[in-house]
């Protein structure tokens, strides 16, 4: 077996000095993030899966109901000058939910109105082409579509489910979807994970390596040794995502894309664009890496105390209550739910949890406690801060 890693060396990010963490779309444009699990309900039983992550019960809410929400978020969002929207979608299995291609229809008939409108499927990626080419028709009018296909052998251990399910996600790749496929990487099973996954890697599929958390999600699981930790650390080489192999779609243009200024263009124009999140130290030096998944294996996921712009200009929509919360992380009281009503923050707040496991929580903007740099474009709350 040959090994794929990584050229980039993530180990050199000095994490203890970080004062900035943000994905940098999120940083850097008006952009508002919804993670929302549409329901437990899963075909999968994965031994290693997370105890609240799957249920055999149908849980989705009413597709009416869904799009209610997307208006309401909608709304609230832009009353605090927010207009671009990302959509991760998420279970369970999301594709379960009977109204699924009605919620992205929802999405795309309002994409005109909006600065920027993303979505994302995080998903096991079972349904068969059929169904895949009536999601590629769905998403083509958005301007960016991706997918986090989760690999798991217990379900795609031979060679021809293997075949089959890369040649659903080179489809996805032709129209223009980014793709990535999110292994777990259980320690028994490593380097029987590592040999199958290069499979993907040699059909131009990217690959993220993601260490086993506890059935709890508050911390990794032991049993790596030093080789494997190497691996998880900096993974394997990410690509640029599907310029190249794009040959049915063009995308609209964003309307509006906030830039940084000329100095950070000129010191950081190397920054491959795949590179999805931004740090900042406290010598004012910039680090990258490609995905917040990585944050784990290096155990930085301890925010408590930071304030973070979750609850204000991202929320979480979880089941089976259907509450509606700032973060998977911050056991707090929710902002409200899907059947009701709720409000969104007024402004940044303090990180109440120890640990921030989930990286659709750990990327969104935050810093350190008298860091004077903004969260998002125009942000001006830092400078009611103590320095």
């Amino acid at each position: 077996m040959s090994l794929n890693k990584s050229s980039y060396d993530f180990t050199k990010i000095p994490f203890d000095d970080l004062v900035r963490v943000g994905q940098r779309n999120m940083l850097y444009r008006d952009l508002f993030t919804v993670s929302w699990l549409l329901g437990r309900f899963c075909n999968y039983q994965c031994s290693y899966c997370w105890t609240h992550g799957r249920s055999n019960k149908h849980d989705h809410r009413p597709t009416d109901m869904c799009l209610r929400a997307i208006d309401r978020i909608k709304e609230q969002a832009r009353e605090r000058d927010f207009n671009s929207f990302h959509f991760s979608l998420s279970g369970g299995e999301p594709t379960l939910h009977p109204g699924y291609l009605d919620i992205l229809q929802h999405l795309n008939d309002d994409v005109s109105n909006t600065n920027y409108t993303s979505v994302h499927m995080t998903s096991n990626c079972s349904p068969g082409m059929k169904w895949f080419g009536e999601y590629v028709k769905a998403v083509k009018d958005f301007h960016r579509a991706s997918i986090t296909c989760s690999y798991h052998r217990e379900y795609i251990k031979n060679p021809k489910k293997q075949q089959q399910l890369a040649d659903k996600l080179v489809l996805c790749q032709e129209h223009d979807v980014q793709v990535t496929i999110n292994c777990v990487m259980v320690p028994e099973w490593f380097w029987l994970i590592m040999d199958e996954v290069n499979l993907f890697h040699e059909r131009g599929i990217n690959v993220t390596l993601k260490p086993q958390s506890d059935p709890n999600a508050n911390f990794v699981v032991s049993g790596y040794d030093d080789e494997m930790l190497e691996m998880l650390h900096n993974g394997m080489p990410q690509r640029g995502f599907t310029e190249a192999k794009n040959k049915h779609v063009k995308r609209p243009e964003p309307t509006f894309v906030k830039r940084p200024d000329p100095i950070y263009w000129e010191e950081n124009n190397n920054v491959p664009q795949h590179f999805q999140v931004e740090f900042r130290d406290k010598d004012k030096k910039y680090w990258f890496m490609d995905q917040a998944e990585r944050f784990n294996a290096f155990e930085f996921n301890k925010f408590k105390g930071w304030e973070c712009s979750s609850g204000y200009r991202g929320i979480i929509i979880r089941e089976p209550d259907g509450s509606i919360k700032r973060s998977y992380s911050c056991d707090d009281e929710p902002l409200g739910y899907i059947y009701d009503d709720f409000k969104l923050f007024d402004g940044p707040k303090v990180c109440i949890s120890k640990t921030c496991v989930s990286s659709a929580d750990s990327k969104i903007p935050k810093r350190k406690p008298g860091t004077q740099l903004p969260l998002w474009p125009g942000d001006k709350t830092y400078e009611l801060q103590s320095v």
